[in-house]
């Protein structure tokens, strides 16, 4: 497993790549933190008994300290804007049978996005657009 990290304006992406368990398995614990807080998915992870659960839990915990040490963010604030996972490297096997045949096995691998963003207050939003109208009237008065 390896995990990089990307920060980029009030976002922060993490990847685990390389994760033995199947894809479908880990969408299935994917699919229930998705969209959520950081502090509900992590609670939501500690109770799932899933095989993924655990590696999906530190690589959340890694994104949520990259993001609160590094890029100065409220961990309150946060939530999993995007998650995603892919089909990583296949590893093949087989398994022999009778009469001298040999069945494949496919050990699939899971490569794991993961997107944390910070929630913007509503009185911030405010403010935004009071200024983006404050300098839209101004260009109109240039113009005329």
């Amino acid at each position: 497993m390896s995990l990089i990290k990307e920060i980029k304006n009030m976002e922060v992406k993490v990847h685990l790549n390389n994760l033995r368990i199947a894809p479908r398995k880990s969408r299935l614990v994917v699919d229930m933190i998705r969209g959520k807080t950081v502090v509900k998915a992590r609670a939501i992870l500690e109770f799932t008994v899933k095989r993924s659960a655990e590696p999906i839990l530190k690589l959340l915990n890694s994104a949520a300290a990259s993001a609160v040490n590094d890029r100065k963010m409220e961990e309150s604030n946060l939530y999993i804007s995007k998650i995603t996972v892919d089909e990583g490297p296949k590893l093949k096997r087989s398994f022999p049978m009778s009469r001298g045949r040999a069945y494949p096995i496919i050990k699939r691998m899971s490569h794991i996005t993961l997107v944390l963003s910070e929630k913007i207050q509503n009185s911030n939003i405010k403010m935004q657009n009071d200024n983006l109208k404050l300098k839209n009237k101004k260009r109109a008065e240039r113009a005329s």
